[in-house]
């Protein structure tokens, strides 16, 4: 399995606060990987600090061969970075479809095979973001991200809120990505039962650190390990923090 994402030595926060003091990560080619802790431990601030949304003080984020720690947001978008951020950010005033087109880059990912992968937004492609459920709106943040083509899916909860059926379908839909087309993905999950039967890998982080690095199944084999940094294994329910100088960012 060849490196994809690879992470070396990374500082980064908000402002002048440190949420990750020093942090070295890396994934392989269609590797699902769960990021898990307690809220406050610097999950979110992980996943934007791949994404290009935090300050950086130190370290380096390779994208294959290329090095993208430089680059912004946007570019790493185009470089190969898809980002299904909690709020979802959809374009609430178009459609469906609208939304996937406006976006959307070359490759084997595009709008028709996004509803192959989830029938139900073809069945609403003419419907506006905001006339969308929940469950919805979510299939078509994972789809926006899907049709930028990219290398590394990062995806904040995307779980959260949703209907048990609506949840299973997503994970499935996540889990069918990653085999079909070598996708590496990052997954932040509340409940670690949930997530565990699609991960490869479960990395749990506390206080932006690593603290336990394993493959799924050995967590599933051993669930006091889970009890240990999580408190309640499985738990469900968070609350946001929002550090200074990170509007609208969390840090868990």
């Amino acid at each position: 399995m060849s490196e994809l994402l690879a992470i070396h030595e990374l500082r980064a926060g908000y402002g002048e606060a440190v949420v990750i003091p020093k942090m070295s990560l890396s994934l392989g080619e269609g590797q699902v990987l769960a990021l898990l802790g307690r809220n406050g431990t610097g999950k979110t601030t992980l996943i934007n600090s791949i994404v290009g949304v935090t300050r950086r003080f130190g370290g380096t984020i390779k994208l294959g061969i290329d090095d993208i720690t430089s680059l912004r947001a946007d570019q790493r978008a185009r470089a190969g970075i898809g980002w299904v951020p909690q709020e979802r950010n959809i374009f609430r005033s178009l459609t469906v479809e609208e939304n996937m087109t406006a976006v959307a880059l070359p490759g084997p990912w595009t709008v028709q095979k996004v509803y192959e992968m989830f029938p139900r937004l073809e069945e609403r492609k003419s419907n506006f973001g905001n006339q969308l459920s929940g469950g919805e709106q979510q299939m078509l943040a994972v789809g926006r991200a899907l049709v930028l083509n990219p290398k590394v899916l990062l995806l904040d909860e995307p779980t959260e809120g949703l209907a048990p059926i609506i949840v299973e379908e997503l994970l499935a839909a996540i889990g069918k990505i990653s085999r079909m087309s070598g996708i590496c993905s990052i997954i932040v999950e509340q409940n670690a039962r949930k997530i565990l039967g699609l991960a490869d890998r479960v990395v749990i982080l506390e206080r932006g650190t690593i603290v336990h690095d394993a493959a799924s199944a050995a967590l599933k084999a051993d669930p006091a390990v889970l009890d240990h940094f999580l408190g309640v294994a499985g738990a469900a329910g968070h609350t946001q923090h929002r550090p200074a100088g990170s509007p609208g960012a969390s840090t868990h």
